[in-house]
């Protein structure tokens, strides 16, 4: 080995290392960032704070809010520049995680245009919501039914545990000045249930193995109230279909939106000419047909991919493998034709493997067991938000990294650069990123500020062009 070559060696393990230094420098805000980050904005909702940030890729504050309340649990930057956020309403009858039962909207300038409550003794908003195309708000709420009502749908009281179950219900909402609103659609599971206890009972078949229908007696281990647990919410337009996630169940369920209320009450019409039953659930068919591979595991955040993105339409998740002790992040093909008819194998949805999936090499180093997300940016990276350590990262095509932000914001308060978080005190439900040309950004002045974290250091970060 000549002597440039041992000097130009020496000088490249100098930059690795000084670069390596770096950053284990950094504990909070943006790590990293690289050419190959998606140009944007992340939405940024601590569980523990009730501001919101938006910040760059360096993790320099261009605009916040300053709420009154705690997220409960989603955050959403709409078109026109305004925060649509949901928020605690303390309600005295549901206590599960992710209850809300507000839904507050602020204008870019931090001011509250709208405060309306979903929340009452016998239902009560949680975990999401979703804005439709024509303006009005999809509610995903629960609702009571008493000890009485569950037996007289044909629940076998054994499992009655705490004498009363919280199913789940869906409203769409048309916002009216500034608190009120006008419910114009609505969905209730509960019209859409089998069981094989009673046979006295309208809903009695011999056999629950009918995919269309809930399984009222099905357990899954989960003895509580809280007995579907649905976490998320999403619309699709060109279908015109919903699609709800299920942790409880481990399972994603699509229903049509295309009914009337009193349709979707029951098992004929719309475009599916299926009522409001479930057109296609996937990820745990032992929920309808006692086997087969489960592919979820306690997911949050099911969505289809947005129309004009890379995978445009397929369905992705954060599969949080609670039961396995490890995460990922996975994308399915919905076996959906042009009219928005799913297909199965045999008796169960396909499909019967993942187009894409996520994990880490060492698949114990990235896992969540609750809340959690994943999005599919314009240029084909996926922002991926490790609930649980507050923790978002970015992947390129090649599932490398390109950009990571730890959140700052604890439930003892903003950290300072050089201090790590405490586990869960940092947790984040999900994260957005938006791009730089998003409608909500046309006409404001976007000028950085300063990072979240105190005292910060960022002379490791630039934006690129």
């Amino acid at each position: 080995m000549n002597f440039i070559t041992c000097k130009l060696k020496f000088i490249f393990f100098l930059i690795v290392s000084s670069i390596s230094t770096h950053a284990t420098s950094q504990t909070v805000g943006t790590i990293f960032n690289t050419s190959f980050s998606f140009d944007g904005y992340t939405l940024l909702s601590p569980n523990s704070d009730t501001r919101v940030y938006l910040i760059d890729n360096c993790g320099y504050i261009v605009n916040s809010w300053n709420t009154s309340y705690r997220p409960a649990l989603s955050s959403y930057l709409l078109p026109d520049g305004s925060l649509l956020r949901t928020a605690k309403a303390n309600n005295p009858v549901f206590n599960q995680g992710g209850i809300g039962g507000k839904i507050l909207r602020y204008d870019w300038n931090g001011n509250l245009i709208w405060d309306f409550t979903f929340s009452t003794n016998t239902y009560c908003q949680h975990h999401d919501i979703e804005y439709l195309p024509n303006g009005n708000i999809l509610i995903l709420a629960t609702e009571l039914k008493t000890y009485a009502e569950c037996i007289a749908a044909g629940r076998n009281p054994s499992l009655l545990t705490q004498n009363e179950l919280w199913p789940e219900f869906i409203v769409e909402v048309e916002p009216i000045g500034i608190d009120s609103g006008r419910i114009v659609w609505e969905w209730h599971s509960w019209d859409h249930l089998v069981q094989n206890y009673d046979n006295t009972k309208n809903n009695y078949q011999p056999s629950t193995n009918l995919p269309q229908l809930f399984d009222l007696n099905y357990q899954n281990n989960n003895s509580s109230s809280d007995w579907m647990h649905v976490n998320s919410i999403d619309y699709n337009e060109d279908l015109d279909q919903i699609v709800l996630s299920s942790k409880v169940w481990s399972e994603l369920w699509v229903i049509d939106h295309s009914t009337t209320s009193a349709q979707a009450s029951s098992h004929v019409g719309g475009n599916s000419n299926k009522g409001g039953d479930i057109l296609y659930r996937w990820g745990n068919p032992q929920t309808y047909f006692g086997s087969g591979t489960q592919f979820l595991d306690n997911q949050h955040d099911v969505h289809w991919i947005p129309k004009g993105y890379p995978n445009e339409g397929k369905i992705m998740t954060f599969n949080n493998g609670k039961s396995r002790g490890w995460s990922s992040v996975d994308i399915i093909t919905p076996p959906v034709d042009s009219n928005g008819n799913y297909s199965m194998s045999g008796s169960i949805f396909d499909p019967q493997s993942l187009f894409w999936t996520y994990q880490d090499s060492i698949a114990s180093n990235f896992y969540s067991p609750r809340i959690s997300g994943a999005q599919q940016l314009p240029n084909g990276n996926v922002l991926i938000c490790n609930g649980n350590s507050g923790n978002l990262f970015e992947l390129n095509n090649a599932k490398v990294k390109v950009w990571e932000y730890i959140n700052p914001v604890t439930n003892s308060g903003i950290l300072s650069q050089g201090q790590v978080p405490v586990f869960l005190s940092n947790s984040v439900f999900r994260a957005y990123r938006y791009a730089s040309d998003y409608p909500a950004f046309t006409g404001q002045l976007i000028s950085p500020s300063v990072p979240v974290e105190l005292n910060p250091n960022t002379s490791h970060c630039s934006l690129f062009a």
